[in-house]
């Protein structure tokens, strides 16, 4: 019924990969963390529940299919639905997250600059989890270490009996700090600008994954092109254009400023909501169990009048 083994564990007799278990998770908190952020650009924790509805599913498809379009596998139309086989990509994930948060936005009317904001230190804390598991899954190690000064963990990790440099615990470590990063930015009030956290994200993860990947020794390949290296260098650029059109366009009046979008009210409103919300239930609780405790000594009194009764009896 349950027990642990090297890639998964056992369940309720469900055959559970640690790989997809910290992949789920880094997905939860993601969402947890998105929840939390979406005040600071105007959104509530219902809009971004139903963003996932849209993100989620798509960045599953968009990196299974990256992974079958640039693998060296020719795989059966069967097999590209066998995800449980391994065979996702991060690029291909980021690529159809940001198509479901365009969805999103069209169909519901946002704008992409907030919610880009909102999902941009979500996306790299999940990307910093979901590296770990790659960890236990034995993919995105690096090139073969050959100096046994370097043969230790967790610089390098073995791969079937060879030492790799550890590029999974590499990325992970960037985009944690990464994450911080973004997350500080996120809650700086003077940041004028809508559009810089999701920027910044971009440049960010562009240049520590550009420079990781150099170090890769599983990378996808376009020839003798590292596809992974190609469009982290791209992303470098995407994040420096979006951010100087932002600039420019904020400067123009064409796109309203944080101050203009008086998003810090609305974080002041949304606070106040849920302070008053947790007086409300510690009210409630207090009541409760002034109610427990009423009955309690109701039935205590009862029990007292039964025994004097059978003492006069």
């Amino acid at each position: 019924m349950f027990g642990f083994y090297d890639s998964y564990f056992l369940f309720f007799g469900l055959h559970i990969t640690y790989y997809g278990f910290i992949i789920a998770i880094g997905m939860a908190l993601a969402v947890f963390v998105a929840c939390k952020n979406a005040k600071y650009r105007g959104l509530k924790t219902d809009d971004i529940v139903l963003a996932a509805c849209y993100v989620l599913p798509l960045a599953i498809i968009g990196a299974r299919l990256y992974y079958v379009i640039f693998s060296d596998h020719s795989y059966t139309f069967g097999e590209i639905f066998r995800i449980w086989d391994g065979g996702m990509a991060i690029y291909g994930g980021v690529i159809g997250g940001a198509i479901g948060v365009m969805l999103f936005c069209i169909i519901h009317k946002k704008n992409f600059f907030d919610v880009g904001d909102i999902a941009a230190p979500s996306l790299i804390l999940g990307q910093a989890i979901g590296r770990i598991g790659c960890y236990f899954a034995g993919c995105c190690y690096g090139i073969e270490v050959t100096d046994p000064s370097l043969m230790w963990f967790p610089l390098s990790t073995q791969i079937n009996g060879v030492w790799h440099l550890s590029t999974m615990f590499y990325e992970s470590i960037w985009n944690f700090l990464g994450f911080a990063v973004l997350m500080l930015l996120m809650r700086k009030a003077n940041i004028k600008q809508r559009g810089v956290v999701m920027s910044l994200y971009l440049i960010i993860y562009g240049a520590g994954r550009a420079w990781i990947e150099g170090l890769r020794g599983d990378s996808l390949y376009i020839g003798s092109i590292k596809v992974s290296q190609l469009l982290s260098i791209l992303l470098i650029v995407a994040g420096i254009a979006v951010l100087t059109i932002v600039y420019i366009l904020t400067k123009k009046g064409k796109i309203k400023s944080l101050k203009e979008m008086q998003f810090d009210k609305f974080v002041f409103e949304q606070n106040e909501l849920a302070r008053k919300k947790k007086e409300e239930n510690k009210l409630k609780r207090e009541q409760r169990r002034a109610l427990k405790d009423k009955k309690k000594n109701n039935d205590n009194d009862e029990d007292l009048n039964k025994i004097d009764s059978s003492k006069d009896s």
